[in-house]
């Protein structure tokens, strides 16, 4: 992840879906009737991921920050944006206070899911 600024928003949200489901596909193209299931089921997986909004990008890395960090409890409490802020010490307090609500988010949906 990669910082731009302490004004904007210093998670960017780097995509390689078209390249990989691109792969996948051709690799379909040729595979053998064993290799198919599995070529299939990936690229379900990279299809699937691919439609997953910037944001729960965003609190899936800021989570696996605060809690690489230490902190283990709620990922949108003062502590969690404290361990966030000391892992990625270029995030402002506004930036910091952003991924951990998108990463409380992000664990929401992941635990419904």
């Amino acid at each position: 992840m990669i910082g731009n600024g302490k004004k904007d928003m210093a998670v960017i949200v780097i995509r390689d879906a078209e390249s990989i489901t691109a792969v996948l596909r051709q690799a379909l193209e040729h595979a053998s009737d064993e290799e198919r299931p599995g070529l299939e089921r990936a690229l379900a997986l990279a299809l699937a991921e691919a439609g997953v909004p910037d944001a729960e990008l965003r609190g899936r890395w800021a989570g696996r920050r605060i809690r690489a960090a230490g902190h283990d409890g709620p990922l949108d409490s003062v502590t969690a944006v404290k361990a966030l802020r000391t892992a990625e010490p270029g995030l402002s307090l506004l930036q910091a206070v952003q991924l951990s609500r998108d990463a409380a988010a992000a664990g929401t949906a992941a635990d419904a899911g």
